[in-house]
């Protein structure tokens, strides 16, 4: 069993969109594996995707959110909230199978849906994490997607299962409790200066290190946290470099320079602090992978809930408009992110 965050500390960089292609592209691959998408992210932009197209997923998912009990992870995490510290017997009515609306998506699919309550609840999540009885009760909290994981993991008996988690760019309360679930964090990021910075914020907010000023804080809340009560945080694992402007089959110079700035500053926090990658022997440079900008692609994925390998050359029609999608474009855009799914 693998598991996987998506977060960045950046929002705008693709997260929701490569957890709808990393989930919908494994489960295409492997039908003998279950896919459980958890989503932890308000907007609920990969749920939408993955329920069918424009025309009808908004009313799909208020179905999901005024049922009773709410079929969403906050409506999970709302029976969490009455029963703490002991983990509910029944996960059923939280999960949906996508493939029931939306017949694009494998069967093999699963998913939490996300909610825009979660952060209605994140305030009361949080003070439940500071009870002082019992003396354990943040790490006990903070372990309650983690548990939903497990109890997911064993509904899937004998089959092998892998955890796609989507992740707000705060450091919200529900933004920790995907990422203590998480074995891997994958960060996607467009090449930028915001972003680097961003990915400094990841490593200072998630392992209390990197540059000195931001991890005095850091120190002070999750990282330290974690470390003083023995919670396992999950490792580096990819980074994705989203929306490549290309020139000529090359990413252009200033998307270049951009990301060298941002594997410059990786390389140099491996050199420093190797354990918190999934690969400690690889610099993190040599890992990177360029998803070139094909707008119009992710546009189809993203209005009607196609995954990529069912996206064909030619013209389609989204909301009365002809959106043109052509044969070389789509193929490059499509061998770079298989080279990413490859990777999970």
């Amino acid at each position: 069993m693998s598991s996987y965050a998506f977060w960045n500390n950046k929002g705008g960089v693709g997260k929701s969109f490569l957890c709808f292609v990393a989930a919908t592209e494994y489960a295409g691959r492997h039908p003998e594996t279950d896919v459980y998408v958890i989503d932890l992210c308000p907007q609920a932009n990969v749920s939408e995707t993955l329920l069918g197209s424009y025309e009808t997923r908004s009313k799909i998912l208020d179905s999901k959110l005024t049922a009773s009990p709410r079929s969403t992870v906050a409506g999970y995490l709302e029976a969490r909230l009455s029963s703490p510290f002991r983990m509910i017997d029944d996960i059923g009515p939280f999960i949906t199978h996508p493939f029931e609306t939306n017949s694009n998506i494998p069967r093999n699919l699963r998913l939490v849906c996300g909610d825009n309550l979660l952060e209605v609840l994140s305030e009361a999540i949080r003070q439940t994490s500071q009870l002082p009885i019992p003396t354990d009760a943040w790490k006990r909290v903070i372990r309650w997607i983690d548990e939903l994981v497990v109890a997911l993991r064993n509904r899937s008996g004998q089959r092998d299962a892998i955890f796609i988690m989507d992740c707000n760019p705060s450091f919200a309360v529900y933004t920790q409790l995907a990422l203590a679930a998480a074995k891997y964090v994958v960060v996607p990021f467009t090449a930028d200066d915001s972003s680097r910075r961003a990915i400094e914020n990841v490593v200072a907010l998630l392992y209390g290190v990197g540059d000195p000023h931001a991890t005095v804080y850091a120190r002070l809340s999750f990282a330290q946290r974690a470390k003083q009560e023995g919670l396992d945080v999950p490792t580096l694992h990819s980074f994705v470099s989203n929306r490549v402007t290309l020139y000529e089959g090359l990413p252009s110079k200033a998307f270049a320079a951009a990301s060298k700035r941002i594997k410059n500053t990786l390389d140099e926090i491996h050199k420093k602090y190797r354990s918190i990658f999934s690969d400690p022997k690889e610099l993190p440079s040599k890992s990177f992978i360029d998803v070139p900008d094909y707008h119009s692609a992710a546009i189809v994925v993203s209005m009607m809930g196609t995954p990529l390998h069912r996206l064909t050359a030619g013209p389609k029609m989204v909301a009365g408009e002809r959106i043109q999608l052509n044969q070389n474009p789509l193929a490059n855009y499509k061998k770079a992110l298989t080279k990413f799914v490859d990777r999970l």
